[in-house]
């Protein structure tokens, strides 16, 4: 929404956002990033939940959103049976923009990601503005590669780097756990195992160093 529509918005996201911004104002709460994590059915829940932990762990404001065709409900199963309860419907998360919109990986999930107009128009628009996006595992090579919005300098799963292989990503890139692309504000990672250094990458690009050295010591990273 623009200024106006946002004044006028009832969905929650708009709402939380309002109260924040009043927070702030009066010095309750200080300013913060904003992040988006899309989830869909299938999404890899390890990697949803270590991005969602470590970017709220540094004071991140994170929206979860469901991306499906029926609205009926906030709930995802994951590629493992796990259930998550996402903050909002995707069509009501895109009413604002973010510092950063990332996409956990797994499978189909990563593909229904990659298959949604709207979610793809926003991270073009990420993109041109020159914010920060990412994704991991199976999320570059199936949402970002076929969109034009993979970077040359990037990674994924291992699985489907002869995908990136053969789009002209350098084997040193692909070999890389966590990879910054600092021109195209691009970060990609390899997998579940990486979840957590991808997450603290984030979280050092988009708040600073020191909160990110403070969220690995206090998890034991």
């Amino acid at each position: 929404h623009n200024f106006v529509e946002r004044k006028k918005c009832r969905c929650r996201i708009c709402q939380s956002k309002k109260y924040l911004r009043a927070a702030i104002f009066v010095g309750f709460v200080s300013m913060t990033a904003s992040v988006l994590v899309p989830l869909a059915d299938r999404s890899e829940e390890l990697e949803a939940v270590a991005i969602i932990n470590i970017l709220r762990r540094a004071g991140c404001a994170v929206t979860v959103a469901r991306v499906a065709a029926s609205s009926d409900s906030l709930a995802v199963t994951c590629a493992r049976e796990v259930t998550l309860q996402c903050d909002a419907q995707l069509e009501d998360a895109l009413c604002t923009e973010y510092d950063l919109i990332v996409l956990p990986g797994g499978m189909p999930g990563a593909q229904t990601l990659g298959d949604a107009p709207r979610l793809i128009e926003k991270l073009r628009s990420q993109r041109d503005r020159g914010a920060w996006y990412g994704a991991i595992c199976a999320a570059p090579a199936v949402a970002l590669l076929p969109h034009e919005l993979l970077p040359a300098t990037a990674t994924c799963h291992p699985s489907m780097h002869s995908k990136l292989a053969d789009a002209g990503v350098a084997a040193a890139a692909l070999a890389s756990r966590v990879v910054v692309d600092s021109e195209a504000h691009c970060v990609t990672s390899q997998g579940a195992g990486t979840a957590i250094e991808f997450a603290l990458k984030l979280v050092e690009l988009i708040v600073d160093d020191a909160t990110a050295r403070r969220v690995a010591e206090a998890i034991v990273h």
